[in-house]
């Protein structure tokens, strides 16, 4: 790993531990184990971190929620194993997504950054508006369609990273199934 990915994973385990507006210049250093120099080498200042942090663990999500996805099956088969490959995302990488969640809407993120899509996000969208012209998914905005279930994942997941309740197989169906009943007809 290379000192750009040091800085981004340090600030990344700061941002978590300790919010965005506790993190500072020395603290990055000292933890990515790098100068001033280095830092300023890879970046202008802390919005530009945190932006191309936040784009990198975007693209990565994304990625990983795509795996063994199959755009062959039905709606409800299609929207599942999204949200099921978000899930374990959220569980194999939970510091990226206490981020993603967290800081999606921050003033620290850039705008086009904030507003890009994955391909994961593009075929969520995708089965929202398929679901809506069959008549399956309840006609709503895509865009708060698909705030709604993901938000539903995400503080499931955040529940269970903070110690509220369990999170296994059982939970997570109930998770999956409560989020198709919030969008179906």
């Amino acid at each position: 790993m290379g000192k750009r990915e040091d800085i981004m994973d340090a600030t990344l385990e700061l941002i978590i531990e300790e919010g965005m507006q506790s993190v500072t210049f020395p603290k990055i250093f000292k933890r990515a184990n790098v100068g001033s120099s280095t830092f300023y080498y890879y970046y202008d200042n802390k919005e530009e971190l945190v932006s191309e942090l936040y784009k990198s663990v975007f693209i990565h999500m994304g990625q990983v929620i795509m795996d063994n996805y199959d755009s062959d099956q039905t709606i409800y088969q299609r929207s599942r194993c999204i949200l099921k490959n978000m899930m374990d995302y959220g569980m194999k990488f939970p510091k990226e997504i206490l981020f993603i969640e967290g800081y999606s809407d921050s003033p620290y993120i850039y705008e086009e950054v904030r507003n890009m899509m994955n391909p994961a996000m593009v075929e969520i969208f995708k089965i929202i508006e398929t679901g809506q012209s069959q008549g399956i998914i309840t006609d709503m905005d895509p865009a708060f369609c698909c705030h709604l279930i993901k938000g539903m994942v995400a503080n499931s997941i955040r529940g269970y990273l903070g110690g509220k309740y369990p999170f296994g197989e059982e939970q997570i169906r109930q998770t999956l199934d409560a989020c198709w009943k919030a969008i179906k007809i």
